[in-house]
């Protein structure tokens, strides 16, 4: 595959060049860009079902009387609403309100949180959480090398995942998930009704060694119902049009959560104060000053991330954060960080590619939604 063998490889890597993967450096990891074409696992997520290798992703167990209290204190949600094998989306964010990481939150015990991290934000994560973790009675681990992940996604994706396991996946509601669990043998399965997709579907996480037995298992299940080896592309259009932000995008230190508009995460009346609290309640009462808003580019030309957004009279405005010819849509989409008062769905805009301003318009998001 004439991969730089200096980047990082999942328990997978070996089994790539069996499906035809086009492997690139993403963030210093080797992983699969496609299989196929991004076009065509792009639509097989959407009406069948795709697996997704995602095993890059970072994983950090939280354990201990003060676990609980310790990640209220790291995260913007209320981790204290949560029940046992339930799972939250939230953000860590710097003492400006500027973003640490976005990340999953899952409740294992009363006491034993995993917290599962961008990939390429491992190192610099982990030692965040360790500087804020200075007074409580708990121990934190990376055992990001430990877990492999899976995501198998798609309104397919629990018919063939059912046929490997004996627990009932449709009681396992969205952002929940089920311990412990053995999939087609290999015991000890954490399946969780999550992904990044737009679609329904589970992440697997399990001990990394199991990975290619795993991944066979699945893609033999689901042969007949069309399921594919998917990669690094159709995860991103298909994200872009779930409107879920990606990390180094529409999330990074200079981005806080209420710009890229995952206010829900965000919980400033919690009891528990948190990093950045105060910086993002008065971002709040002061009013944005930016936020991220859908454009549909409606000239010639797709927009993507760095791009400058300016106004009809000449003004610019901001910049896009993400942007893709939409499969789905057939539309030239994508997600811009741009002032307040041009963000209103219906505003007129323009985008500068490759030094033209072309014509685009602000819509609503999600770009799409499954029915």
């Amino acid at each position: 595959m004439g991969v730089n063998t200096a980047l990082k490889q999942t328990a997978l890597f070996d089994t790539y060049g069996k499906y035809g993967a086009k492997v690139i450096d993403f963030g210093g990891w080797a992983l699969p860009v496609q299989f196929s074409s991004i076009l065509e696992e792009h639509e097989t997520v959407r009406t069948k079902a795709g697996l997704f290798d995602v095993s890059h992703m970072g994983e950090v167990l939280v354990e201990g009387k003060d676990a609980e209290r310790y990640i209220n204190r790291l995260v913007t949600n209320d981790v204290t609403k949560l029940s046992i094998n339930q799972a939250q989306y939230t953000a860590m964010c710097y003492p400006d309100g500027g973003t640490v990481d976005d990340l999953l939150v899952y409740k294992l015990e009363n006491e034993k949180f995993l917290l599962v991290i961008n990939a390429a934000n491992i190192e610099k994560d982990f030692d965040w959480m360790l500087k804020q973790a200075n007074v409580e009675e708990m121990t934190l681990q990376n055992i990001s090398n430990e877990i492999a992940q899976l995501a198998i996604q798609g309104p397919k994706a629990e018919g063939i995942l059912q046929k490997l396991t004996e627990i009932d996946l449709s009681e396992i509601g969205s952002f929940k998930f089920a311990q412990h669990i053995a999939i087609d043998g290999l015991k000890d399965v954490l399946v969780s009704r999550t992904g990044y997709t737009g679609e329904d579907g589970f992440e697997l996480y399990f001990a990394a060694a199991q990975a290619p037995v795993l991944w066979e298992k699945l893609l033999e299940a689901g042969r007949e119902k069309g399921l594919k080896p998917c990669g690094l592309g159709a995860r991103d259009t298909l994200r872009l049009e779930a409107r879920l932000a990606l990390y180094g995008q529409e999330l990074s230190s200079d981005i806080s959560p209420l710009e890229a508009g995952i206010g829900f995460a965000v919980k400033l009346k919690k009891e528990s104060d948190f990093v950045g609290k105060a910086a993002l309640i008065a971002q709040k009462e002061t009013g944005l000053k930016r936020k991220l808003a859908g454009i549909e580019v409606t000239g010639r030309g797709i927009p993507r991330h760095g791009y400058k957004v300016v106004s009809e009279t000449g003004e610019e405005i901001g910049v896009v954060t993400s942007g893709t010819q939409s499969p789905s849509l057939k539309k030239s989409i994508g997600l811009a960080l741009i002032s307040v008062e041009h963000a209103e769905a219906g505003t007129p805009l323009k985008v500068e590619i490759r030094n033209k301003l072309i014509d685009a318009v602000v819509v609503k998001t999600p770009f799409y939604k499954r029915v």
